[in-house]
């Protein structure tokens, strides 16, 4: 899929990234995200090496049917959430609530 062909989810949220761990070639990331003061919670293998940066995430079938149940698309979530992964949008290690209740999307 081309990347200006990638399905925008247009509501603001905050990835957070709690741990990783890894190399030089993957890193498995912990983490979250914050949606409407909700946090919802997901685990991460990124790579890249041979044809660039990757991600694969997952996001649990309770989290996508509470994304659902809020009148969002999970599948437009899980792509936005990617390319947030992939491009470093993301909190590192927060050292207190308040710097993540500061943070605007």
């Amino acid at each position: 899929m081309q990347p200006n062909k990638i399905p925008e989810f247009h509501h603001p949220y905050t990835a957070v990234i709690t741990s990783s761990r890894g190399g030089n070639i993957a890193s498995k990331l912990r983490g979250y995200i914050l949606i409407d003061g909700r946090k919802f919670h997901f685990n991460a293998l990124a790579f890249g090496r041979i044809g660039g940066h990757n991600v694969s995430l997952n996001l649990s079938k309770k989290t996508l049917a509470e994304v659902t149940k809020m009148g969002l698309d999970g599948e437009k979530l899980s792509l936005s959430l990617q390319r947030k992964l992939i491009e470093g949008d993301v909190i590192l290690k927060p050292k207190r609530q308040g710097d993540i209740d500061k943070v605007t999307v």
